[in-house]
């Protein structure tokens, strides 16, 4: 037969239990949400370096991989190859 002490002890240690729980649930969770939040910046950041370089890639291929003369002023300015040059690019 339990004792009103026994009792007093197993309530007072199913509810020191339960309010332990969900205080280490929210510290949890709050660590989790942390470092999702920086991945997701991290990898962004990450996705925006891989952009640049592309970009700057495909830039340094369209300047230096081309003799094109876009200058309508130039007497060595061809129409012909600069129409075929904006066909060939879209």
């Amino acid at each position: 037969m339990a004792t009103p002490t026994t009792n007093v002890v197993r309530w007072s240690a199913l509810i020191g239990g339960i309010f332990y729980g969900i205080v280490h649930q929210s510290t949890v969770q709050s660590l989790y949400d942390e470092k999702k939040a920086a991945h997701a910046v991290s990898h962004r950041a990450h996705l925006i370096e891989e952009a640049k370089k592309a970009y700057a890639a495909k830039k340094s291929e369209k300047t230096s991989g081309s003799s094109l003369i876009t200058d309508p002023e130039d007497p060595k300015f061809d129409l012909e190859k600069l129409v075929e040059s904006w066909t060939k690019d879209s």
